[in-house]
């Protein structure tokens, strides 16, 4: 089937974040003008329809017209998708045993730092990264250690020796891996997360790693999954639909823990929880019917990728930004205008009137001036963002 995203879609009114939240984002200061003439591109999920195989199922759910209790551990197709989808793309071989559901990523993160680390223990992150990751470590009370990642022309690497430091430390129990990267778009090769797991395993620091932007990949570029390539079992990956086929209301994460004892410890710490019948037939249908959808998905984002890039070069040169190997998302840096941060967003939040995300949230330290900007949407939208942001600088 042919999709066609370039079509137009109304989202307000359906108790969007990213479409309805402008009372919200004023009181948190996130934005001081929000109106009907708002372009809003800071949140990561997509304006783009989602599959028609994902919709039948949901409405053969809704025809049913009964919605009690519902489990995926009474359905075996549920987990044969899961094991089928990441087996056949990626050539990761999971066992059933080993997936455990939970709403979220967010949501598995707490569980596991709550589940293997105490109060003041040391959680290892790379920043510029994804703001939930230090949330979640500052509301349990843990302690946030930063491997900052290295930079080079908007290319981001890892300070292997600065982790290794950081990884002989007892007190540091955990690490964060972000992959594919929220926010720099960096897809990891295999000799670089080998040489994590291999710091991970030799110090004894339990891998917690987000691979829920896995499936949205440049054409040119593999993504490898942590668990396929590493020689290790202690570590526990977060795997979901949400991203790839734009779910994440449904609230649908698979937990993929192959140790025995990990998996039990965190089972015991999440406590029980099961997906709604929405969650469940869509997981199934996606994973089982929507390969084409992924495939035009990518190309489409990947032309929204290459349309900013192209704009940037040539009406607003002084921007830095590297093009993203995964994600929909790009990494932008502003300081080549010599503007403080805060004029920097006036001129793009106020005055041009679209909404990003202030550089600052991934990195309080070092990414002021920077913005991260999603591009899950219509080109034609994007398109009108760039424009009023170029007219401002």
């Amino acid at each position: 089937m042919k999709y066609d995203f370039d079509e137009v879609i109304d989202r307000r009114g359906t108790y969007s974040i990213k479409w309805d939240s402008g009372e919200q984002l004023i009181r948190k200061g996130l934005a001081v003008r929000v109106d009907d003439d708002t372009i809003p591109l800071f949140t990561a999920d997509m304006d783009l329809a989602c599959p028609q195989p994902v919709l039948e199922a949901l409405r053969r759910v809704v025809d049913h017209r009964i919605f009690g209790y519902s489990d995926c551990t009474v359905v075996p197709e549920y987990y044969e998708a899961v094991i089928s989808w990441f087996h056949r793309r990626y050539g990761w071989q999971i066992e059933k045993d080993e997936i455990l559901y939970v709403n979220g990523t967010v949501e598995a993160l707490q569980i596991a730092v709550e589940a293997f680390t105490q109060e003041g223990d040391g959680i290892i992150i790379q920043r510029p990264v994804y703001g939930p990751f230090s949330g979640t470590i500052d509301n349990t009370h843990r302690k946030l250690i930063n491997n900052q990642m290295l930079e080079h022309e908007g290319y981001y690497t890892i300070n292997y020796e600065d982790l290794e430091q950081k990884a002989r430390d007892p007190q540091n129990k955990m690490m964060f891996l972000c992959s594919p990267h929220n926010p720099v778009g960096r897809v990891w090769t295999p000799e670089e997360l080998r040489k994590i797991a291999g710091i991970c395993r030799k110090n004894d620091v339990l891998l917690v790693v987000d691979e829920i932007h896995g499936d949205i990949i440049r054409k040119d570029v593999r993504f490898y999954p942590m668990a396929a390539v590493a020689d290790t079992d202690r570590m526990i990956i977060c795997t979901a639909v949400n991203k790839t086929f734009n779910l994440a209301g449904l609230q649908c994460s698979n937990i993929i823990i192959k140790d025995p004892e990990l998996r039990e410890t965190f089972r015991a710490h999440a406590g029980y929880r099961a997906p709604t019948p929405f969650a469940i037939a869509a997981l199934i249908a996606a994973y089982q019917e929507c390969d084409d959808w992924v495939g035009q998905m990518n190309d489409y984002i990947d032309g929204n990728i290459q349309w900013v890039l192209d704009f940037l070069k040539e009406r607003m040169p002084k921007v830095k930004c590297a093009r993203p190997e995964g994600t929909y998302i790009l990494w932008m840096d502003f300081r080549g205008y010599g503007l403080p941060a805060e004029e920097i967003r006036d001129r793009i939040y106020n005055r041009a009137n679209v909404i990003l995300e202030a550089g600052s949230v991934f990195d309080p330290e070092y990414a002021e001036g920077y913005e991260r900007v999603c591009l899950g949407t219509r080109r034609s939208l994007i398109q009108e963002a760039f424009e009023r942001i170029a007219r401002q600088f």
